[in-house]
């Protein structure tokens, strides 16, 4: 396994975890995968064998005031092919993020997960933690 930033070459194997990550949003095609590749701050990092992408992540690096000027990050969009879950390829790439977000400095990661979903104790076994904050979200239609 191969832990790497996607690259322009990866978008349709991106989009098919997207498609499989989301279950109400609408998925944004080719055009608004390479807008997030090429956003300033923003990584997403895949887990691949040879050219076969198996699980993605997208980090957010965002300048800050607070503590020292150090940054922050939010972590979205976290995926694992439907068929190759189990195997090791999600926890060793958000292990990845997390490494990748301490390299750059940040002060916290911050994540939300959804209550419907089994994922809160994936995330806990690395660090996360539910007890420091309350996440919120507004949304717009």
């Amino acid at each position: 396994m191969k832990l790497r930033a996607a690259c322009h070459a990866d978008i349709s194997q991106l989009h098919a975890l997207y498609e499989m990550l989301s279950v109400d949003a609408a998925i944004g095609g080719a055009q608004q995968i390479a807008r997030v590749l090429d956003h300033p701050g923003t990584h997403i990092l895949v887990a691949c064998v040879d050219a076969r992408v198996f699980a993605m992540i997208t980090v957010h690096i965002l300048p800050n005031v607070t503590w020292s000027g150090r940054p922050y990050a939010l972590i979205e969009n976290v995926v694992t092919h439907k068929n190759e879950r189990g195997q090791g390829y999600g926890r060793a790439l958000l292990q990845h993020a997390i490494d990748t977000c301490e390299h750059a400095g940040v002060y916290k990661i911050m994540l939300l997960t959804g209550r419907h979903r089994s994922a809160r104790g994936f995330y806990e076994k690395l660090g996360f933690s539910k007890d420091e904050k309350w996440g919120m979200t507004k949304r717009f239609s």
